[in-house]
């Protein structure tokens, strides 16, 4: 049980990171150093930006579930 939940969570890791670099940068970070202070924001939110957000938020209270379980069951095994 403990490794089916180790899994998930290099799995959730590796898709919360892919997700998060997919966003769009907002402007004032790191994302204006690398070339992306150069396209102009056109109007507000796009309907895919929008499910990235909520496929983002999905994915992370996975993510953090996941870690409460495997830290539960490392406790009561341990």
């Amino acid at each position: 049980m403990v490794l089916g939940f180790s899994i998930a969570l290099i799995v959730f890791s590796l898709l919360l990171m892919l997700l998060v670099l997919m966003h769009k940068g907002k402007g004032g970070g790191l994302s204006d150093m690398f070339g992306g202070g150069m396209q102009s924001s056109v109007g507000g939110s796009s309907v895919a930006e929008r499910n990235l957000d909520r496929i983002t938020i999905v994915i992370a209270v996975l993510w953090f579930a996941c870690i409460i379980v495997l830290g539960l069951l490392m406790k009561s095994n341990g």
